[in-house]
């Protein structure tokens, strides 16, 4: 075969219908990610794309929707002391787990259930 995968260029998320309000506060004053504007052909799908340096996460919804509570994207954050220190003091809840071997790492929700992982490697 001559192809190989060379990265991963974004990760979709889905939310119910007509939550866009609710997934830009969560990705833009939690995570601190930046939204960026969808092109015009798809725009009239809903949701919202969002990137922070080469982190791509696109907020789809969806008619029927069910949360994402085990398949979740997994981020790698520097300092991630400081991270849950910022969690804390916007009321967001996280859990700690500590059974990935090398890795300091949470799980947090997203305002729909979707689980996401944070961690930083030791």
């Amino acid at each position: 075969m001559n192809f190989i995968f060379k990265s991963i260029d974004h990760y979709q998320l889905a939310s119910p219908k007509n939550t866009e309000d609710q997934s830009r506060k969560f990705f833009t004053e939690i995570l601190m990610f930046r939204e960026v504007k969808k092109p015009p052909s798809l725009s009239s799908n809903g949701g919202l794309w969002f990137e922070s340096g080469s982190i791509k996460i696109h907020v789809g919804t969806e008619d029927h929707f069910i949360p994402a509570r085990k398949a979740h994207p997994a981020l790698e954050v520097e300092n991630l002391n400081e991270f849950k220190q910022h969690l804390m003091t916007k009321h967001i809840s996280f859990t700690e787990d500590g059974r990935l071997p090398g890795a300091n790492r949470i799980f947090i929700s997203d305002p729909f259930g979707n689980r996401i992982e944070i961690l930083e490697w030791k």
